[in-house]
């Protein structure tokens, strides 16, 4: 059919548009201000923020497997919940992942030329969408590169903290500025930086096999993130100590530099940027995916579902997500973005989990306790999240709700 897309990503192909997601500039950003917020029970809330992050994983995985078209929650919350429950997933996927795209665009800008962070984010946009309109085997072959770059210079980061004596094992001991809201609160900061595997079930109709490879690629990429965050937390926090690393702007070029590793700040600049890129890129990818399935539903225009004949890509869709993400570049705040992106997004998890409950053993259930704990997880750290993020976010979902409501209304009328 001319509106369906080609499946050409095998399990190693997802795999890395999943780390080229979660393994980008969330890790370079999100462990001060988790610091700030958790203090010496920093490594507490990365604990929280992986358990849930793997009950998300595991009940996406088993969805994607029984649903293995373009959508996400956005289909799964539809099919074995209702149409407002799968609207609402694809409303808050798509506004929270737009938000997230500005953020990652901003960390590009003030990385590679901080007085201009807003034009270089916008040009960014551009270059990233252009790509993506070429067609995914061209992003999955750039995200290869740049995954290999990432984990290079935070592999040599860890090595250079760990082998310095600036290393103190005392700094990784939980004091008394630690608190339970704290942790709750580091947690739902931190998975801002684990979200990405929801890019490899978004891309369920451009994988080959979906049965195989979605539950596969989805535990493999959260788990390779899993060890890289661990690694890294633990080097920054052995050499800056929680107080350090709350007070510093660049976490992980502050860790080089009292490393005594001056030589690696600006590798770390550069590749903070290299990830920011990477993470931007699979998450335009996302958010058209997404847009694509909406609008074949009307819940968005429906000239959105036009795929392109030669590049098979869903080329108005990704020309829209972005026009509106280079103008969210051009005048957010990036600290208000990655905050509103987290409601969104565990908002988005939360209706996946309720789903994947609904499943039956023959389709695949996980075991109960999974979506159980995953629910439970996305609710307790949206809510616990800095209050100004949790009011816009949950304004933004009753936008939604409402603008449904309106639609169904009007489509009984007539």
């Amino acid at each position: 059919m001319p509106d369906e897309l080609r499946r050409r990503l095998g399990v190693p192909d997802a795999v890395l548009i999943g780390l080229g997601s979660m393994i980008g500039a969330g890790i370079f950003a999100a462990l001060a201000p988790a610091a700030r917020a958790a203090g010496s029970g920093l490594l507490l809330g990365l604990a929280l923020a992986s358990v849930v992050a793997y009950c998300n994983a595991t009940s996406s995985a088993r969805l994607a497997a029984r649903y293995p078209t373009s959508g996400g929650s956005y289909v799964y919350g539809r099919e074995r919940l209702g149409e407002f429950w799968g609207y609402l997933a694809g409303w808050a996927f798509v506004v929270g992942k737009t938000a997230s795209c500005a953020a990652m665009a901003l960390t590009v800008g003030t990385y590679v030329w901080p007085g201009q962070a807003h034009a270089v984010a916008v040009a960014a946009v551009v270059a990233l969408t252009a790509v993506n309109y070429a067609g995914v085997q061209r992003s999955a072959l750039l995200t290869r590169v740049i995954v290999a770059l990432v984990l290079a210079v935070l592999a040599a980061l860890v090595v250079a903290s760990l082998a310095s004596g600036a290393v103190d094992a005392d700094r990784l001991d939980i004091g008394a500025d630690t608190t339970g809201g704290g942790v709750l609160q580091a947690a739902g900061l931190l998975f801002f930086a684990f979200a990405g595997y929801a890019r490899i079930a978004t891309l369920g109709e451009e994988v080959t096999d979906p049965a195989r490879t979605i539950p596969r690629a989805i535990p493999t990429a959260l788990g390779i993130t899993l060890v890289v965050y661990a690694l890294v937390a633990v080097s920054v926090l052995l050499v800056l100590g929680p107080g350090g690393l709350a007070a510093a702007e660049a976490p992980l070029a502050e860790a080089a530099r009292a490393a005594g590793a001056g030589w690696l700040v600006p590798v770390v600049r550069v590749g903070a940027a290299v990830a920011a890129l990477g993470s931007l890129l699979a998450l335009v990818l996302g958010v058209s995916r997404t847009t694509l399935a909406m609008a074949r539903d009307h819940h968005l225009p429906h000239a959105l579902t036009a795929v392109h004949p030669r590049f098979g890509v869903p080329h108005r869709a990704e020309l829209v997500v972005g026009a509106v993400v280079a103008a969210a570049a051009a005048t957010a705040d990036v600290r208000g973005a990655i905050g509103f992106s987290s409601f969104g997004v565990l908002a988005y998890y939360a209706i996946a989990n309720a789903s994947a409950w609904t499943l039956a053993p023959a389709e695949g259930r996980p075991a109960r306790i999974v979506p159980a704990v995953g629910l439970a997880g996305c609710l307790v750290l949206a809510l616990a999240l800095p209050l100004p993020s949790v009011l816009a976010g949950a304004a933004v979902l009753l936008v939604g709700a409402a603008a449904y409501g309106v639609r169904r209304a009007g489509l009984r009328r007539r």
